[in-house]
């Protein structure tokens, strides 16, 4: 340990000399697959369409859009549509991407790798949203595609950036036809059960026509009307009977029967019942009696014709009569007339409570009917506003341009990264085998090894034979990297790539490492 600890910068350079084989040779082989592949792996391009979201031209005091999602919900929308397989094999089908491995790989293996190579990055903005709040918000994003060819991935990335303008005024104006679509079927709904609920308020009218609540006071009126002619026609009929009594009281028959009631009461008390002037008394009151009692049942008076006082007596006492029973029709009438008023008033309360629900049903679907259509303007002013592509909307303000320089490989960093680990396997592997030789090397080594006094130390003596085989063994390390090298261009030449193309890329790439070059 001593020894270790007290190692001088000298003794690190004689292990230099000592293990150069060590460090060199894996730093070269190291290095040298760094140079490799940093030279043989297809370079790969980007290109990128920058894309503004840019806020609606009208105010939205004055026009309302109906597509009310953020730009950042129609972009997760647009995303997941585009890629999808089947558009993203539209892509490769049109522009003949992955061509080498499209017949080894399958459909699904190849949209995947499309979307590994497709870069989509959003930019964001402190704003001030339509309800007054601040907050961060996507104003921008860009969408790159990486590919081995220049021309092409210029292509596709315009391709993919007309995708997604495209895509972004699909997805409104399909909402905004939705909303307006959907809000006039709600009218035509709304139309159809307004001239639904207004039939059954006509039917409702015209079967409780006199029932209604606005024809109460107009019933009560009638009532009192009614009850005003009855009193009236009472009072004609109380007259009449009256009439009808006094004419009564003045018929012959009647005042003949009184007299002879009288004569017979003054002869039942001087003469006997068997006596002639009784008999025939009594005869002619009973002749009397039926006579009156049948005109009495027949309405009318039993008159001699040939008698002009029976025949003026049964006049009047008819035209009485017949006027009697005129008034009793019309009370009848009119008290059937009062019922059926009595009966309106009496019904009105649940035929207003059946009216007042429909009328209000009927209000409220006509309130909404309105407001629909309201609404529906205001859906049609979004709608041509969208169509006119005056609302938010997506602008292209940096197309895709031709790449120049890959952004894969990193060449400077690949070689710098092979340069350091072949720096660092050279100085393990002289380490590792610095460190596992116990061979003695100085005096001080070995006079604490054998614990005795070095008297003197002898230099390395070199032979001509030694010598030789020294020139020999780098000759031969000579000749295997020369060999190696060209059996590893005869197999890049044949398995890889044409060495001219394959110096023209390297060519190329120092150019775009070093500008100087060019010149």
């Amino acid at each position: 340990m001593e020894e270790k600890n007290s190692m001088t910068l000298n003794d690190f350079l004689d292990i230099v000399k000592r293990r150069k084989n060590f460090i060199i040779w894996p730093a070269l082989a190291i290095f040298f697959t760094a140079v490799l592949v940093a030279f043989l792996i297809p370079p790969t391009y980007r290109s990128t369409s920058t894309i503004l979201i840019e806020a609606q031209d009208i105010p939205r005091e004055y026009v309302m859009s109906t597509v009310t999602s953020y730009a950042e919900e129609r972009l997760q929308t647009i995303n997941q549509r585009i890629m999808s397989t089947t558009r993203l094999m539209e892509l490769i089908n049109q522009f003949n991407l992955y061509a080498n491995v499209r017949k080894s790989w399958s459909i699904e293996q190849i949209a995947e790798k499309m979307r590994r190579d497709i870069k989509f990055e959003t930019m964001s903005a402190d704003v001030v949203n339509r309800y007054g709040r601040s907050g961060s918000a996507t104003i921008a994003f860009s969408v790159a595609y990486e590919g081995n060819k220049p021309d092409v991935v210029q292509q596709v990335a315009n391709a993919l950036a007309s995708l997604y303008l495209e895509e972004n005024l699909k997805i409104r104006e399909q909402q905004a036809t939705g909303a307006t679509r959907f809000i006039q079927e709600e009218m035509n709904s709304l139309q159809a059960k307004l001239a639904e609920t207004d039939a059954k308020l006509a039917t409702f009218k015209s079967r409780n026509l006199g029932a209604l609540p606005e024809m109460v006071q107009l019933n009560l009126q009638n009532v009192d009307r009614i009850d005003q002619d009855i009193t009236r026609l009472n009072d004609q009929l109380r007259t009449l009977k009256e009439q009808e009594k006094y004419i009564k009281s003045q018929n012959p028959d009647k005042n003949r029967l009184q007299d002879l009631r009288a004569q017979l009461t003054d002869l039942e008390t001087r003469l006997t019942d068997q006596h002639p002037d009784v008999v025939i008394i009594k005869k002619e009151i009973a002749q009397l009696e039926r006579r009156v009692n049948k005109a009495e049942q027949e309405g009318k008076e039993s008159s001699d014709s040939y008698n002009p006082a029976h025949s003026q007596y049964a006049a009047q006492l008819s035209n009485i009569q017949s006027e009697i029973r005129s008034i009793e029709f019309q009370l009848d009438t009119m008290t059937r007339k009062r019922n059926v008023y009595l009966g309106r008033v009496s019904a009105s309360p649940g035929v207003e409570e059946q009216y007042r629900n429909l009328l209000m049903e009927r209000n409220n679907t006509q309130a909404k009917y309105e407001d629909l259509m309201k609404k529906g303007m205001e859906a049609n002013v979004a709608y041509g506003m969208e169509k006119g592509q005056l609302g938010e909307r997506f602008t292209l303000i940096e197309p895709a341009l031709m790449p120049v320089k890959p952004v894969k490989p990193n060449i400077p960093a690949i070689l710098l990264i092979g340069f350091i680990l072949g720096i660092g396997s050279g100085i393990g592997a002289a380490s590792l085998r610095e460190f596992s030789d116990h061979s003695v090397r100085t005096k001080e080594a070995l006079a604490e090894a054998t614990s005795m006094t070095v008297l003197a130390g002898i230099p390395e003596i070199g032979i001509q034979q030694d010598i030789d085989l020294a020139k020999k063994q780098r000759s031969t390390w000579i000749i295997v990297i020369i060999a190696v090298i060209l059996v590893s261009l005869v197999i890049v030449h044949f398995l890889v790539m044409d060495l001219d193309v394959l110096w023209a890329r390297f060519t190329r790439k120092l150019i775009g490492i070093v500008p100087g070059l060019s010149s």
